[in-house]
C-alpha cells in the first residue's frame, strides 16, 4: 500500500505528538505499518487490533481519504422514546395533583399513566427520570409540584427552605 507523502508527514506528527485518542493513534499506526509493506495479519498484531479492523481502516484511506480512515464515524444511537411534544405532556402531568388514591407521584407511576392517558405507545422508568431530572422535578418529595396558593414556602432542591415572595397588596 502506497501512501502520498503529505499522508505519511501527517501521520508522523500525529504519532509523535500523542495528543490523540488510542483509536486513532492506531488506525495511525495500521496505516504506517501497511506502507511499510505489513501483511493484513502481521499488522493486525502488532497494533492489537482486529484483521477486520486493519482492512477497514485501509479502505476508508482508499476511499475517502487519511481523515476519514483516522476519524470515526458517528454512531446513531437509538432514537427518542418521547417527542418534546410528549414530554411536555408528561411534565404537565406530574406538576398536577397525583391520581385518586395516591400521596405523590412516583416514576414508576408516571411511566403507566403516560402509557395509559395515550402520551407515548411505550416509554421506561429511566426515560422518565432523565425527564425528571432534565427539568428539575422530585415529585416524590411533595405531595404536590406546583403550588396552588402563593406565598407557602418552597423546598429548594438540596432540602432547604426558599425564600417566600410575598405579592404586594393592591391598591384600588
Amino acid at each position: 500500500m502506497k501512501l502520498k507523502q503529505a499522508d505519511k508527514a501527517a501521520l508522523e506528527a500525529l504519532t509523535h505528538r500523542g495528543r490523540e485518542s488510542v483509536r486513532m493513534l492506531r488506525r495511525a499506526r495500521v496505516l504506517q505499518l501497511l506502507s511499510e509493506g505489513w501483511t493484513v495479519v502481521g499488522a493486525a498484531e502488532a497494533v492489537g487490533v482486529t484483521e477486520t479492523t486493519v482492512r477497514t481502516v485501509r479502505r476508508r484511506y482508499f476511499e475517502n481519504g487519511l481523515r476519514a480512515a483516522l476519524q470515526e464515524k458517528p454512531r446513531p444511537g437509538a432514537a427518542r422514546r418521547l417527542t418534546e411534544k410528549q414530554a411536555s405532556e408528561v411534565v404537565a402531568m406530574v406538576c398536577a395533583p397525583p391520581p385518586e388514591g395516591r400521596a405523590r407521584w412516583t416514576v414508576r407511576l408516571i411511566t403507566q399513566e403516560a402509557v395509559r392517558r395515550g402520551m407515548a405507545l411505550k416509554v421506561g422508568r429511566e426515560t422518565v427520570r432523565e425527564l425528571l431530572l432534565r427539568h428539575d422535578l422530585k415529585p416524590w418529595r411533595e405531595k404536590n409540584v406546583v403550588r396552588a396558593r402563593a406565598g407557602r414556602p418552597v423546598r429548594r432542591a438540596h432540602g432547604g427552605r426558599a425564600e417566600v415572595v410575598r405579592a404586594a397588596p393592591v391598591s384600588h
